[in-house]
């Protein structure tokens, strides 16, 4: 099996005339179907809200695109916050779910009116200190421990997790809460990341309805939202099955009626704040190769770095490269695809069979739209690149210039040094 771009190498000849490689383009027309899809899977909930994950790809003119269809901002930062307030995002279309967090941050989320999510017992103090009051909505986070399983196959380890409150603590804190004045209650957990099954949410699902009934019985909380959080996955590899989100949202509309229903919660909101699944697919790195080095090994080396997509250096992530013009030649040859930091880690492809690659083909690697541009950063002094948007009409519009050296330097703007650069 294979993966096309969404983009073809005659329009990528086109863009670079403007914009030279490497750069991130982002799919406008597969976003927008793709949140279409989501709100159709789970429109059986009235109260249901997607809050993107901002820290995916924190980019205004994309995540305008989901607000258009409903959507709101998960933020985990003063950045993201701000970012979205700058939209017009404010208030209960914020959802502010952070760790380890600055008194400062609290008291800028509750400016804006954001739902705050707890992630541990201690914070309830830390938070009344920090505002002088608890907000009368709130949401706590919730980690059980131990493996997460489905289908007796483990997705993920949240005991080794740093987030979210134990059983126990979680009992407690909505009694402390409670108490304090809260009147809204919200539960959010975030168990497997980037699962590629139909299962995990619905499982997930179940068990955090089970957990919402115990609270309300036991505490008396009114439990307004329970929040999925994100962990639906996308399909890096070429031969991998992708989620069908109508499933998965069938999956949970099951549970909420063996579960809420006959426990008299059947008007709870669901939330979800998916961040890889709404943009993933939807993003290209495209980078042009510049060198070939023959050595122990074949070497293609190219214009882009980890600078501009960190997951293949940090987690061994599998990326699929398409060579832009030679999708049908025969994939004979096994390349490593790198970069030019200083850091043997910067590859984007390892033994990997392609097609012969020449200085100046353009390379696409997909699946970057989440978390591709998010986690660059400037070792070496590289500069961050632009990103680009192929829009419903198929014009390309800029949504971020990349850096300059000027950028770069920037925070030596007070110095002395700073008046010795020549920009």
């Amino acid at each position: 099996m294979s993966k096309t771009p969404f983009v073809t190498k005659e329009k990528i000849e086109e863009i670079v005339k403007t914009y030279p490689t490497p750069f991130h383009i982002y799919d406008e027309k597969g976003i927008r179907d793709n949140m279409k899809a989501l709100k159709e899977a789970f429109s059986w909930n009235k109260g249901f809200k997607e809050y993107f994950a901002v820290k995916a790809t924190p980019n205004p003119y994309l995540i305008e695109i989901l607000r258009e269809l409903g959507c709101g901002c998960d933020c985990s930062s003063l950045t993201e916050l701000m970012l979205s307030e700058a939209m017009g995002v404010v208030g209960e279309e914020i959802m502010f779910s952070s760790n380890e967090t600055p008194a400062s941050e609290y008291q800028y989320a509750q400016k804006l009116g954001a739902i705050i999510n707890l992630d541990d017992i201690t914070h309830i103090e830390y938070l009344e200190e920090a505002l002088g009051m608890i907000p009368e909505t709130l949401s706590c986070r919730y980690n059980p421990g131990g493996v997460f399983k489905v289908s007796n196959s483990i997705m993920d380890n949240p005991g080794d997790a740093k987030y979210g409150f134990t059983t126990e603590q979680l009992f407690e804190g909505f009694r402390i809460l409670k108490e304090k004045g809260v009147k809204n209650f919200g539960i959010h957990a975030f168990l497997a990341s980037n699962t590629v099954t139909n299962e995990y949410y619905p499982e997930l699902a179940k068990q955090m309805f089970e957990l919402a009934v115990r609270l309300k019985e036991e505490t008396g909380a009114n439990i307004t939202f329970i929040n999925l959080s994100g962990g639906i996955g996308i399909p890096y590899l070429p031969d991998q099955e992708g989620n069908d989100i109508y499933e998965i949202g069938n999956g949970v509309r099951e549970a909420f009626e063996d579960v809420l229903i006959p426990a008299g919660m059947g008007d709870v909101a669901i939330y979800t704040e998916l961040g890889r699944y709404m943009m993933g697919p939807f993003g290209h790195l495209v980078t042009t190769a510049i060198h070939e080095k023959h050595t122990h090994k074949e070497y293609i080396g190219c214009d882009a770095c980890a600078v501009n997509l960190m997951r293949p250096a940090m987690y061994g992530s599998y990326h699929h490269i398409t060579v832009l013009g030679k999708e049908d030649q025969p994939a004979d040859r096994k390349y490593d695809i790198v970069g030019s930091l200083c850091e043997n880690n910067d590859k984007f492809a390892i033994n990997r069979m392609l097609p012969e690659i020449k200085p100046g083909d353009r390379l696409v690697i997909h699946d970057t739209g989440a978390h591709g541009y998010s986690m660059g950063y400037n070792y070496n002094g590289k500069l961050k690149s632009a990103e680009l948007l192929l829009c419903d009409n198929k014009e390309v519009k800029l949504i971020r210039r990349a850096e300059t050296p000027k950028d770069y330097f920037a925070t030596f703007d007070n110095l002395p040094i700073y008046d010795k650069f020549n920009f």
